[in-house]
């Protein structure tokens, strides 16, 4: 089987592939990469990535926040049979240093922004800095002349779907975070399904709005190339006024948006151009105050239930059933099956909780250093749902314990190993309360050591040296003592209700 991009470039190679939107003041203009523009950038880095040494099977670590350049290395490290592995930007030296050795990555590729950053955590990785990199690929290039040599050997290359193509580490309710493994085959029977689910149509256009070391923003290269979209690249930014600038004037049809971005969108007053035919909400719960704000505008918003283990998507369901079943995430998409189980591992009757497992073939091969999914009886994703009489799934409580803010996940027990370690603190429990823009926001409970005099600014402080921002609890509460059940277990259900009232 060809990779995804020679594919695209086959059928339609001067169909646009990326649309590289900047904005001056007669309006909204583009650098546009085709299909077969992108497979000869494509080639002529994997030609760039061979000569420095890396191999078949080689792990490439990606940190950089520019993600044209980061669409185009990974096309490339395709195109070298290497697996990728995309690095989280907000996480401190040691997380990423972390990642980097659990996945027994060569080579770093960085940019100028995070150069400083990856040599603090590279490790036994070689760093190399891809601004200082001569290169024939500047927006513009290459053109036919520039196309020879060694390049020519990755024009196209034969992938195998069993095959790792990238590691995405993922966070979990205990321990560091897992590297799940997704193979081509994942994407691409994700990237088939999602285009059966929400249609494919011709011109359509999405917003790459989810970063490239999220399973949501890494899995649209894949539909890009499937369904011959193209992929609108926003500036490397956070800012909303941007993404909504982006939104309206490229005239974009379709945007995978976590609440916490279309709450704040909203806020901004934001309205939709006429284009945009769908919004699929998903990477957190959406409270029933935010859909029924999306009906009542008439927004298009499509909510999803996704796992990285799952290369993105899980279950869909459209915006018609989105506001007649507010809170629901529908049907699992293509040949993804869902069932709900008891402890036992009974199957659940309809309207009664259990656990949600998923099967076929968008199922990760396995986490690093852990057995192999069996195919046979799925991924026990440790999430909470239920199914409906028409068999549309609802999401009861995501990951025991999980907390998502902003999109981003955050487990309790890294932080709490984080605040723990301050010698001023005898015991920490860290949950997540309720917020309407981030969904979720971290919250700790801490008991001070005897004598102790510790602030909130001062354990802030302490864990912004050590924690991403994200994790960083913004609420703490100081307490004689928590709150534990009959065999000594700290109650987190009371600690949360506590947060939760103040």
């Amino acid at each position: 089987m060809l990779d995804p991009l020679a594919q695209a470039e086959q059928s339609r190679p001067n169909s646009p592939a990326l649309l590289l939107p900047y904005f001056a003041h007669l309006g909204a203009h583009y650098a546009e990469y085709s299909f077969a523009r992108l497979s000869r950038i494509a080639a002529l880095l994997a030609a760039g990535l061979v000569s420095a040494g890396v191999r078949p099977g080689d792990r490439v670590a990606l940190l950089m926040d520019n993600p044209h350049r980061a669409v185009e290395l990974i096309h490339a490290a395709i195109r070298a049979r290497a697996v990728v592995v995309p690095l989280n930007s907000r996480l401190t030296a040691d997380e990423i240093r972390y990642q980097i050795e659990a996945a027994g990555c060569l080579i770093l590729l960085c940019d100028n922004a995070h150069e400083a950053m990856a040599l603090e955590a590279a490790g036994g990785a070689r760093v190399f800095n891809i601004a200082r990199t001569p290169r024939s690929v500047a927006p513009g290039l290459p053109d036919d002349d520039h196309f020879s040599g060694a390049a020519q050997d990755y024009a196209a290359v034969d992938i195998d779907p069993a095959a790792v193509q990238a590691i995405l580490f993922t966070s979990g309710t205990t321990g560091r975070p897992k590297g799940a493994q997704i193979t081509y085959g994942n994407w691409l029977a994700g990237a088939k399904a999602s285009a059966e689910r929400i249609g494919a149509r011709a011109g359509d256009r999405w917003l790459l709005s989810l970063p490239l070391y999220h399973v949501g923003g890494l899995s649209m290269l894949f539909r890009s190339c499937v369904d011959r979209s193209a992929l609108v690249v926003g500036p490397p930014t956070r800012d909303l006024q941007d993404l909504a600038q982006t939104i309206d004037a490229s005239q974009v049809t379709l945007i995978s948006l976590v609440p916490t971005q279309l709450y704040r969108l909203l806020e901004m007053g934001f309205q939709p151009p006429e284009s945009l035919r769908l919004i699929l909400l998903g990477g957190a719960a959406a409270s029933s105050d935010l859909l029924k704000r999306c009906c009542d505008l008439g927004l298009p918003v499509g909510t999803t239930y996704g796992l990285t283990e799952a290369a993105s998507q899980v279950a869909t369901l459209l915006p018609d059933d989105t506001c007649r079943k507010p809170g629901s995430v529908g049907k699992p998409i293509g040949q993804t099956r869902v069932r709900v189980v008891g402890a036992e591992g009974e199957l659940c009757a309809p309207g009664e909780i259990g656990e949600i497992v998923v099967t076929g073939p968008t199922v990760m091969k396995g986490y690093l250093g852990a057995p192999l999914v069996d195919p046979r009886t799925g991924f026990h994703t440790g999430d909470l749902g239920t199914l409906d009489a028409d068999g549309d799934l609802w999401i009861v409580q995501r990951r025991t314990d999980l907390i998502v803010s902003g999109g981003e996940n955050v487990y309790p027990s890294e932080v709490e190993n984080v605040l723990k370690s301050h010698p001023e603190v005898a015991d920490a429990c860290v949950v997540g309360v309720p917020d309407a823009e981030w969904g979720q926001r971290v919250a700790a409970m801490i008991v001070r050591r005897e004598g102790s005099a510790l602030d909130q600014s001062d354990l802030t402080a302490y864990a912004r040296g050590r924690l991403a921002g994200y994790k960083v609890p913004r609420v703490i509460v100081f307490v004689g003592e928590l709150p534990l059940t009959g065999s000594g277990k700290v109650r987190r259900s009371d600690v949360a209700q506590a947060l939760s009232e103040l």
